[in-house]
């Protein structure tokens, strides 16, 4: 680690301490040095040095540096650079000051409180938002790149403590040129949070992110997923086979507006689904905002400083000092 840091240091990055670290990687907050006393706080992404010798490793690393340097937008984490040291692949990302929405789950869970109806359908349409860019994105040719993040999930969804709701982890999207996991060989992403395409070997597009992020919106109102088994081979027969509730059965609140969203989300057959992640984000703030002042960022990041806050005895507290590092 220390010579680690030194090499960093050369290149006017401080490691200052490790906040993520998996089977591929680890995530370091450091800070960048410039002239003038400048300092900028970010994300160093770094790939493991016993994988950064496998060419399929460091393909899909690069491949994600590539795939989002030009994914500029307010709910995407942004990268800034693609670097090597020793060896080594690295990436420079937006660091950002908060928690995993996975976080929000288990701090409500232990609170045993319901997550506001509002705020869940709140944090859903921006991550539409973002969707809606990446899908839509071109390269500079013009060409539709065709992006299908293929791992939209509460890992994956980010929270700044300002509200601003992010999502990350593109490592194994697909899009036009950049696709190493070949469909109907592999499973990419998280058997809980497939789409039917993607538990079933299918090619996807666009709209197997949908439905799981109605996925997603459904376990943020009712604090658990359904599809959710702990046999891996269950929750993708769960995908496939489970009976569709309605969800005002099983939380009141949810009103007949929001459960067509969900139904409608939650479609199997894609031709049925949204169609667009921009169709699905109109619906969500014409549901948030036709009758009513609706929630903000600023709303969602004061209610997210008093949730991490507030504890009752025996439910320990998350710090608001700890940052939501992107995923590995």
């Amino acid at each position: 680690m220390a010579s680690l840091k030194h090499i960093f240091n050369e290149l006017h990055y401080e490691l200052t301490r490790k906040i993520a670290e998996g089977g591929m990687g680890i995530v370091y907050e450091a800070t960048q040095r410039g002239a003038g006393n400048f300092r900028k706080i970010v994300a160093v992404k770094l790939i493991r040095e016993e994988y950064s010798t496998i060419p399929e490793f460091q393909k899909n690393f690069i491949g994600e540096a590539r795939l989002v340097a030009d994914l500029i937008h307010t709910n995407i984490v942004q990268t800034y650079h693609l670097g090597q040291v020793g060896g080594q692949y690295f990436m420079v990302m937006e660091f950002v000051r908060g928690i995993h929405l996975e976080n929000v789950l288990d701090r409500h869970r232990a609170l045993k409180k319901p997550i506001p109806v509002d705020l869940a359908a709140f944090i859903i349409s921006r991550v539409a938002r973002g969707l809606a860019y990446a899908h839509t994105k071109r390269d500079s040719d013009g060409r539709h790149l065709n992006i299908v993040h293929r791992d939209i999930g509460p890992k994956n969804v980010l929270l700044a403590y300002e509200g601003d709701v992010k999502l990350t982890d593109f490592g194994i999207a697909k899009a036009l040129d950049l696709m190493y996991n070949e469909e109907g060989k592999v499973i990419a992403g998280k058997d809980e949070y497939l789409s039917p395409e993607q538990a079933s070997y299918a090619v996807t597009d666009a709209r197997a992110d949908l439905f799981p992020l109605g996925i997603v919106l459904t376990e943020l109102l009712l604090g658990r997923n359904i599809f959710r088994s702990a046999d891996r081979l269950e929750s993708r027969r769960n995908i496939l086979t489970l009976p569709i509730p309605r969800f005002s059965t099983l939380r009141p609140e949810i009103d007949a507006r929001l459960e067509a969203i969900i139904q409608k989300a939650l479609q199997r057959d894609r031709e049925k689904r949204y169609q667009s992640a921009g169709e699905m984000l109109t619906d969500l703030e014409v549901y948030l905002y036709s009758d009513r002042y609706g929630p903000t960022n600023e709303k969602l990041g004061v209610y997210l400083k008093e949730l991490m806050e507030y504890h009752e005895p025996g439910v320990p507290p998350l710090s608001l000092r700890s940052p939501a590092p992107s995923s590995i």
